[in-house]
């Protein structure tokens, strides 16, 4: 995006000091929010944080001759290309919790679980948390409630509790990249301005090599290690959702049609229209015990309610297992507004940089670095992983380095999707790696095996960044536009 800021003499001769001040800033507060506010960091404080530093960026624009209208105009422009990304995550909690209603999510789960076998439980185990996690779209809630079971059931097996905790977060993230339902997928797309299922299927050039070493490496390490034999019982849990929910192949069909219409290459909003759609056709034909159930929590209207409640609102679902009420927990439309809340912040941080010629003064100092499309991606990179360091959060180690490196990329003719990969190759997997990052933090503590256990066995966190350098060095499958082009080119 191109802004006109009304005083290009302003920013032409902007220090480079002065233009990297609001980031350091940025990433000093938010590091200390972190600190401060741990896990609940992206409640709303850390998105204050970034509210904040914006209007100090600004007061530093207003300063240099930038005035107000130019830079509201920025950011109203910025946030009006986020608008579809927006829409897509309403639809995208909606669906989560209508699936959930459904028994889509449920029967995943309980077929995942079946596949267990002592001889092959990490392929098995990698393989049911990355369909929980793609169908879910959340890492967190599967390592939470699959991951959990996964774990018990694995140190019955006498199965090392860092190659468990590895199968896990390795599927976990894996699902959690390329689902459509992920907030972190939808944050990528909508940071660097990219359609949504563009960003997914490029995304799947690395991911799904680096996936396919990490099942490779899991089948060599289930069948090179000695496990007992002790026939563990997983009735408990299969019991649990069988007594709630109707189980049926059929239920896979939600999932099956939505993705069936994403391959076709139909837009997301229609898509996931029609998954939302289709789930609550499928809730009320094969879950009326259910909603039986549900509906007895209203005077009137009880079916209705029970599915609108659902949509905005979420659902939550008990079952005799108290491992699994977390899995069957959906928050709904409602669930989304945190991450709308940090887009609409980031993008607004972005459009003042942006209009106050700061985005431009750091870029032009980068590309004296980036020379080249490799260099331009472990630039990329290493800003995600310093920050996922530094800030300890996920999110903000997409958000931030994809409005600083967007306008590069267009200027160096490379379409917006190489960025949008290259942030969750680096910026969303490393994040489970780090102790002090809430991600890293969260996992070791659900899990109850030590970030540096599972470290070495995240085979799918650890190769994702050196797949995309791979891609970036050999220049496999680039995307390219023309340069300063906002139009995105296909694969």
């Amino acid at each position: 995006m191109n802004t006109e800021t009304g005083n290009n003499n302003a920013e032409s001769d902007m220090p480079l000091g002065l233009a990297l001040f609001p980031v350091l800033v940025l990433i000093a507060a938010l590091s200390w929010n972190v600190y401060v506010f741990g896990d609940d960091a992206l409640s709303g404080s850390s998105q204050m944080i970034i509210i904040l530093v914006t209007g100090m960026a600004a007061a530093i624009g207003l300063w240099r001759g930038v005035p107000w209208q130019s830079q509201q105009e920025s950011i109203v422009a910025t946030i009006g290309n986020a608008m579809p990304s927006i829409l897509i995550l309403l639809l995208v909690g909606a669906l989560a919790s209508i699936w959930l209603l459904c028994g889509t999510v449920p029967v995943l789960v309980y077929y995942g679980v079946k596949l267990l076998n002592p001889a092959i439980f990490l392929v098995a185990c990698c393989i049911a948390c990355a369909l929980t996690s793609l169908v879910s779209g959340s890492s967190w809630s599967t390592a939470a409630t699959i991951g959990v079971a996964m774990v018990g059931v694995g140190r019955a097996l006498e199965i090392p509790d860092g190659m468990i905790g590895g199968a896990i977060i390795s599927g976990s993230y894996f699902g959690d990249k390329v689902s459509p339902l992920s907030d972190t997928t939808n944050l990528a797309a909508a940071v660097t301005e990219t359609p949504l299922f563009d960003h997914i299927r490029y995304l799947f050039l690395t991911t799904g090599p680096s996936m396919l070493i990490a099942l490779i490496a899991f089948t060599f390490l289930g069948l090179n290690i000695e496990t007992s034999d002790s026939g563990v019982d997983v009735d408990t849990v299969l019991n649990a959702i069988d007594e709630r929910f109707n189980i049926s192949i059929l239920l896979l069909l939600p999932a099956v049609i939505t993705l069936g219409l994403i391959v076709k290459r139909v837009a997301a909003i229609p898509a996931l229209f029609v998954g939302v759609v289709v789930g609550v056709i499928f809730a009320v034909i094969f879950q009326q015990p259910l909603l039986a159930d549900l509906m007895s929590n209203y005077e009137q209207y009880g079916l209705y309610s029970v599915l609108m409640v659902t949509l905005f609102g979420g659902v939550d679902i008990v079952t005799s297992n108290s491992m699994l009420n977390d899995l069957f927990s959906a928050s709904g439309m409602q669930g989304m507004l945190g991450t709308i809340w940090l887009i609409l912040a980031a993008m607004a941080f972005g459009g003042v940089m942006e209009a106050c010629g700061m985005l431009a003064r750091i870029m032009q100092s980068i590309k004296s670095l980036a020379s080249s499309f490799f260099s331009l991606v472990a630039c990329t990179a290493g800003t995600c992983i310093v920050t996922n360091v530094s800030t300890s959060d996920q999110y903000i180690s997409v958000a931030i380095p994809g409005r600083m490196y967007s306008g590069l990329y267009k200027d160096m003719g490379y379409a917006s999707q190489n960025l949008s990969r290259t942030l969750e190759d680096t910026g969303t997997v490393t994040s489970v790696l780090i102790p002090w990052n809430t991600c890293g933090a969260y996992h070791a503590a659900v899990l109850g095996i030590g970030t540096f256990a599972y470290l070495p066995y995240c085979f799918f966190n650890l190769l994702s960044p050196f797949m995309t350098l791979f891609f970036a060095w050999f220049m496999i499958k680039i995307a390219r536009v023309e340069p300063a082009e906002e139009t995105t080119a296909t694969v």
